[in-house]
């Protein structure tokens, strides 16, 4: 391929689209404003379809060894009510392979394989329309020329100004998350309450949520429905503060569920932010985007499954047809926001039902997505 390409960001979107790129003997520099792929901690699980995240490790040749990594037993989910009694237990099959769960930093590692990413080289801004090309200007200064830019760079893209001035909205709903380490052995109730997989307890306009990842990890999220200042008053750095607070929002609810925020080590505030349901722009010549940065929506398993899937496609298109780079991309886009924009919808639906007045709703809602 004579055309030069760049993917702002290595998070799984931007990882997929070099990785298969990389397949296809085609080379692509990637821009990571981390310092290192060990930089920061790579967040808690994933939970990869079988026609979505798989399928596009399948296109990267990567399938058999995700198999390999992934935790099937990961798929097993169990609700509670606030009072600590079990509503749902769902166990998968020993071969079910529908949706296993694997680390983040795991997945990282596995698409990193032998791809050259220029770690520690933020970029600042994306500028089309250039006679020799797409200028992207990096933090330090510098500036380098590509004929396709495709931002991968999430939430907060530098890239999307660039095709759009949208920016994320928040939804209404914020999540503390906190950990717990070595869960099997240093609280053995807490992980028997949560199993293999994940649990979930959902009360009036809030909800906690448990995550097994490898190695005894447990991430732990508090969602509930707030202003998006709610903790102006809490010093960050003050993890008890924090906890108390938490405490407070779900008093009464059962004591072995509020275990899981009296043993939780830091407190993280993420407030939930989406874009439009329908975001699409008018196609700009040399730049296009990717997950988030295209489309980002409430965490509700399909975001990441997504992203790699339009990167694998992106990437093979672009192989199977070298020549009209711009067509091509068009194809793309037109093809990728039919797709998110259901996915969005559904999963903006889906906040709403998960943290609403109604928390028999947030069970329902699993009734119907949930294989039985």
């Amino acid at each position: 391929m004579r055309h030069r390409i760049a993917v702002v960001g290595s998070g799984p979107a931007g990882l997929t689209f070099a990785r298969v790129l990389h397949r296809h003997g085609h080379p692509v520099t990637v821009f990571e404003r981390e310092t290192s792929p060990t930089a920061r901690p790579p967040g808690g699980t994933l939970d990869l379809h079988e026609g979505l995240g798989q399928r596009a490790l399948d296109k990267a040749g990567l399938l058999a060894e995700f198999r390999a990594l992934s935790r099937p037993e990961g798929q097993a989910l169990r609700i509670l009510a606030p009072d600590g009694s079990v509503l749902r237990d769902w166990q998968p099959d020993p071969d079910d392979r529908a949706h296993p769960e694997i680390d983040r930093g795991h997945l990282r590692d596995l698409l990193l394989g032998p791809l050259d990413v220029r770690w520690g080289q933020p970029v600042r801004q994306v500028v089309p329309g250039g006679g020799d090309g797409v200028r992207v200007h990096l933090a330090d200064g510098r500036q380098e020329t590509f004929d396709l830019v495709v931002g991968a760079d999430g939430a907060w893209s530098r890239t999307r100004s660039a095709v759009s001035p949208v920016t994320p909205h928040y939804t209404g709903v914020t999540a503390v998350e906190t950990s717990l380490d070595d869960v099997d052995t240093r609280h053995p109730d807490l992980a028997h309450l949560i199993g293999d997989g994940s649990l979930a307890v959902y009360g009036v306009n809030r909800a906690l949520v448990a995550q097994r990842n490898s190695g005894g990890h447990v991430k732990v999220y508090a969602q509930f429905r707030a202003p998006v200042d709610w903790h102006a008053d809490l010093d960050p750095a003050d993890a008890e503060a924090l906890r108390s607070s938490l405490l407070a929002l779900f008093d009464g609810w059962a004591d072995p569920v509020l275990a899981l925020l009296r043993h939780g080590a830091a407190f993280t505030h993420r407030p939930l932010h989406a874009l439009p349901v329908a975001h699409t722009w008018a196609h700009v010549p040399g730049v296009t985007l990717l997950g988030d940065a295209a489309h980002l929506m409430p965490p509700l398993g399909a975001g990441a499954n997504l992203a790699m899937l339009e990167g694998a496609e992106l990437a093979e298109s672009l192989a199977a047809d070298p020549e009209d780079l711009d067509a091509t991309v068009r194809a793309f886009e037109e093809q990728m926001w039919a797709r998110a924009g259901r996915w969005a919808a559904l999963t903006t639906a889906g906040l709403e039902r998960l943290v609403s007045p109604d928390p028999a709703e947030a069970v329902t809602f699993f009734d119907e997505h949930q294989p039985s």
